[in-house]
C-alpha cells in the first residue's frame, strides 16, 4: 500500500507488497524490494537500493549525499540487504568516488540516531545501538555489536563477532571474536556469550582464547605474536582470519587492556 500522501517518483522501482506511509519521500533512482515497509516521513534518495522485507522507520534518510568535501556529485549508491531494520533518525549516506557505494548487509538492526557514512561496509546480522557513528570507509564484520554512542574513526575496521562497550572511541582496528572497551580502546576479552549463542563449540572458543593470549598477553609485539601463533596453533579458518586481519591492518590494532597503565603502543 502506497499512501496518497507520500511522494513516490514514478521512475522508482517498487516491489510487491511494499508499504509507503504518509509523508514519506521516494526519489526516482530507487529500488525497494518486496515486502518492505517505509515509515511516515522517511526519505529515500537517489541511489538507494533496499532489499526485501526491510523496515525503514520514520525520519530515517537513506542514500543522502555524503558529508565529504571531496564529493563532487558523482554517481553512487547506498545498498541495504534483506530484512534489515533501520530505526528513527538514522542516516545512511551513499558512496563517493572512493568506493562508489555504501553497504549495509542483511538482517541488521540500525538503531535510532545512528549514522553510517559514505563508503562504509557493514556486514550481515550487525547491530548498531543508538547513536553509533561510523565515519567514512569504516568496515564492520558480520555479527558485530557496537554499543550505544560508539564513535568509529575513518578507515577503521571491526572484525566479525566483535562487541564494543557503550561510548567507545574506536581509532584502531579490532580483530574478530573479541570484546573491546575503555579509553583508549582496549582488548577486554573474548566475546564468549556471543560466540556460544552463534554455535561456536567450547573447543573452538578455547582455541580463539589461546590465540589471543599470545597476541595480547605475551608481551610480544604483534608481528612477533602472529608468527608465534602461526607456529604453535594448528591451522583453522578462525586462526587464519585473525592473523590476516592483524597483519593487514593499516591503522594498527587496539591495545591490550593492561597497557593502559603504561600508555605504550604496540606495533
Amino acid at each position: 500500500m502506497i499512501s496518497n500522501l507520500a511522494y513516490v517518483n514514478p521512475q522508482a522501482k517498487i516491489g510487491e507488497n511494499v508499504t509507503i506511509e504518509p509523508f514519506a519521500f521516494v526519489d526516482g533512482d530507487v529500488e525497494i524490494g518486496d515486502g518492505t515497509w517505509i515509515g511516515s516521513g522517511a526519505v529515500i534518495r537517489n541511489g538507494a537500493r533496499i532489499g526485501r522485507d526491510c523496515k525503514i522507520h520514520p525520519t530515517a534518510v537513506i542514500a543522502g549525499e555524503p558529508q565529504d568535501l571531496k564529493f563532487k556529485g558523482e554517481y553512487s549508491t547506498a545498498v541495504i540487504g534483506d530484512r534489515t531494520v533501520v530505526r528513527e533518525c538514522v542516516t545512511i549516506s551513499r558512496g563517493t568516488a572512493a568506493k562508489g557505494t555504501t553497504i549495509v548487509g542483511s538482517d541488521c538492526l540500525i538503531m535510532a540516531c545512528a549514522h553510517v557514512a559514505h563508503d562504509c561496509v557493514v556486514g550481515n546480522h550487525v547491530i548498531l545501538v543508538n547513536g553509533v557513528l561510523l565515519a567514512g570507509e569504516v568496515e564492520v564484520g558480520d555479527w558485530a555489536i557496537l554499543g550505544g554512542q560508539t564513535a568509529v574513526h575513518q578507515f577503521s575496521r571491526i572484525g566479525a563477532h566483535v562487541m564494543t562497550g557503550g561510548g567507545s572511541l574506536i581509532n584502531k582496528d579490532i580483530p574478530a571474536f573479541v570484546k573491546a572497551g575503555h579509553l583508549p580502546i582496549s582488548f577486554v576479552g573474548i566475546n564468549f556469550i556471543g560466540l556460544r549463542r552463534r554455535g561456536f563449540t567450547s573447543e573452538k572458543i578455547a582455541e580463539i582464547q589461546d590465540i589471543y593470549r599470545i597476541i595480547f598477553q605475551s608481551g610480544m609485539i604483534y608481528s612477533k605474536a602472529c608468527d608465534t601463533v602461526e607456529q604453535t596453533i594448528p591451522q583453522s579458518p578462525e586462526r587464519d582470519e585473525i592473523l590476516e586481519f592483524i597483519r593487514s591492518s593499516k591503522r594498527g590494532i587496539l591495545k591490550p587492556y593492561n597497557s593502559r597503565k603504561s600508555g605504550e603502543e604496540m606495533d
